[in-house]
């Protein structure tokens, strides 16, 4: 019997040793990585959350005190031991009810940091108030030490992010950019340029050129486009987030601003600055342009055609709440049978009930 196991037995040891050689491995490359982090801050004061404490000190008394004393960076071991006694002081204190005030309950501080964020302008007694409205009994000096425990500034300190101000202006916001797609051509692989247009609003996308060469020209006939044929569809619109790209010219930028659609100029090598735009085209190359082999200009002008009505009419959105943007007559409710309509071969499918 002990002849049958011994070859398992070496099976096992040799696997077990490939495991710990990659946990190894692994842990070297984390804490070269908080190395590099923790030259990055400098003698900046990393400001935790009582959760985040609480969550180092639990992973770190399950290594043990002589596993730590080489694994950790941003904090030393007795900042460490002292998380852990304080911790066990809050948990008896709030247990017993001997001692301080029981801790504010999750929801609550929650929706404290939700309010200071999203209302950078609130001040203390602002958002008590607010409080107050969805039955929370707390004061001004509540709200402060939540906030100042979660490393939130008090007003006016805490800038309106981004986000914050796409949201409040997406009703006048057009944002704008490029991709390029690869066309086999009887010359070979040719790169086109597409330039389109994204309401920020409703998610509305519009292509407004695709040339092999957007140069002055093309993008001038571009801002004449824009403020003509769709004219419609910007009228409400008083201004064009693009990034830095030296194709969108000074002429192209006078025109629009001529026409009342001002154009503003996005850092470099900040994507997230037209977040919208460059999800756009995630989506266009994902679920439509890299699932073909396109022969000639003609084939691309299709596709995107045919992509365009899917996105705009027949795709969910989930960040407008998982609905269609623009819907066609007809295509919602009904209590017929369900028909599909295919689009570049079935590439593109939508489900719909036809009228019974």
């Amino acid at each position: 019997m002990a002849e049958l196991l011994r070859p398992l037995l070496v099976l096992l040891s040799w696997y077990a040793t490939l495991v710990n050689r990659r946990l190894v491995m692994e842990n070297e490359y984390l804490k070269a990585e908080n190395r590099i982090l923790h030259r990055q801050l400098g003698k900046k004061r990393l400001l935790l959350t009582v959760d985040e404490k609480r969550e180092l000190v639990q992973k770190a008394m399950a290594c043990g005190r002589k596993a730590l004393d080489g694994l950790i960076s941003i904090v030393t071991v007795d900042t460490l031991l002292r998380w852990h006694k304080k911790l066990i002081a809050l948990k008896h204190t709030y247990v017993s009810g001997r001692a301080g005030r029981p801790r504010k309950s999750t929801e609550l501080r929650n929706q404290t940091l939700r309010m200071a964020r999203e209302n950078p302008q609130w001040g203390y007694d602002r958002i008590a108030g607010a409080l107050q409205n969805l039955g929370h009994e707390v004061c001004a000096q509540t709200v402060g030490n939540i906030l100042r425990a979660n490393g939130v500034k008090p007003a006016p300190n805490r800038k309106s992010t981004w986000r914050q101000f796409l949201q409040s202006h997406a009703a006048s916001l057009v944002a704008m950019d490029f991709f390029t797609t690869e066309v086999w051509t009887l010359t070979g692989l040719r790169t086109y340029y597409t330039l389109f247009a994204i309401d920020l609003k409703t998610r509305a996308v519009e292509f407004v050129g695709t040339t092999t060469n957007p140069d002055g020209g093309f993008m001038a006939q571009v801002a004449r486009n824009m403020t003509g044929v769709m004219e419609g569809w910007l009228k409400d619109k008083r201004l064009l987030l693009s990034d830095n790209d030296k194709k969108y010219t000074a002429q192209f930028r006078r025109i629009l601003n001529d026409a009342g659609l001002r154009s503003l100029k996005l850092p470099t090598y900040a994507p997230d600055a037209n977040a919208f735009a460059e999800r756009f085209v995630r989506s266009v190359k994902s679920e439509c342009l890299e699932r073909l082999i396109l022969f000639g200009e003609g084939a691309l002008r299709r596709a995107l055609a045919e992509y365009l009505a899917h996105y705009n009419g027949e795709r969910n959105h989930q960040g407008i709440g998982n609905v269609l943007i623009a819907p066609l007559p007809g295509d919602l409710g009904g209590g017929g049978r369900v028909a599909v309509r295919r689009r570049l071969g079935g590439l593109l499918n939508f489900y719909r009930r036809k009228a019974g």
